[in-house]
């Protein structure tokens, strides 16, 4: 695993950190005020959580005035879930589609 995937699992790791990608994923370039407005915990939390995600460049930033905006960054998590996770589902889904077919087949048979 390279350090860029360390950072990535590490972030994902936190269920306020998720909740924030769920946040920014159905509506992108939000302030940390509207984001804060979704939790029960400091405007310095929630930052905390938002530095953890930009460290791992989960999400970008944009200064629009006085405000910063946090736009998710998706390409991280598909790097990550093509390392990761689609090497480990490809085979079951091919056994799967396979016993399907094979399923099916001895179905028409039987007809």
């Amino acid at each position: 695993m390279n350090l860029d995937d360390d950072a990535v699992f590490r972030a994902l790791a936190d269920p306020t950190r998720r909740r924030l990608l769920d946040l920014l994923f159905m509506r992108n370039g939000q302030s940390l005020g509207e984001l804060k407005e979704e939790f029960e915990m400091s405007r310095f939390g929630v930052m905390k959580h938002l530095k953890v995600l930009v460290e791992a460049d989960l999400v970008t930033t944009r200064r629009s005035g006085r405000a910063t905006l946090h736009f998710l960054n998706p390409v991280p998590i598909r790097l990550v879930h093509d390392r990761w996770i689609d090497k480990y589902t490809e085979p079951r889904v091919a056994a799967l589609t396979d016993l399907k077919a094979s399923l099916e087949r001895h179905e028409e048979q039987s007809s």
